[in-house]
């Protein structure tokens, strides 16, 4: 993906609204801001993740499964979940398989029916990373406090009411 280092000045944003009238510059400036963050966030994430020989994908498969009180789950339910298409929740599956970090547990009346289940490895795994996540995400967010992390939540929340106007 491709990643905008060098956000536009307003200068450059008016420049752009002289020419595109819809564009508006605070508007702009606000997106390209949120959608760098993002990125920086997602990077900064992967390289923790990566010290515990983990990437995003399994890391969430791996969450998904300890959320449930069976630690067990439909692969469909999974890839609904974690917003993939099957096929690659079939390719982080086996990616954890091979690790031994999930296992696949097939019905006995019917071998087309299996069950995405976590292993105590997978477990003992996320007892590790899990800590040193929650550490590095509060030392992240420290500069807001309880109040301003609500309303971060709230504008968050505003925009995604506003992600539809990309896809009509």
């Amino acid at each position: 993906m491709l990643q905008l280092r060098d956000l536009p000045t307003t200068e450059v944003l008016t420049k752009f609204a002289d020419r595109y009238p819809d564009a508006d510059i605070t508007a702009v400036s606000s997106f390209l801001h949120l959608l760098r963050v993002a990125t920086d966030l997602s990077t900064a994430l992967d390289t923790c993740l990566s010290k515990h020989g983990l990437l995003q994908g399994r890391w969430w498969v791996l969450i998904l499964l300890m959320r449930e009180d069976s630690r067990t789950s439909k692969p469909s339910a999974l890839a609904d979940k974690a917003g993939v298409t099957r096929a690659t929740m079939t390719g982080l599956i086996d990616g954890l398989e091979q690790s031994g970090l999930v296992v696949r547990v097939y019905t006995k009346d019917d071998r087309r029916s299996v069950l995405i289940s976590l292993t105590d490895a997978g477990q003992a795994k996320l007892d590790v990373v899990m800590p040193d996540y929650y550490r590095r995400l509060r030392q992240c967010m420290q500069a807001l406090n309880e109040e301003k992390r609500m309303q971060l939540q709230q504008i968050l929340g505003l925009i995604n009411s506003g992600i539809g106007a990309f896809i009509e």
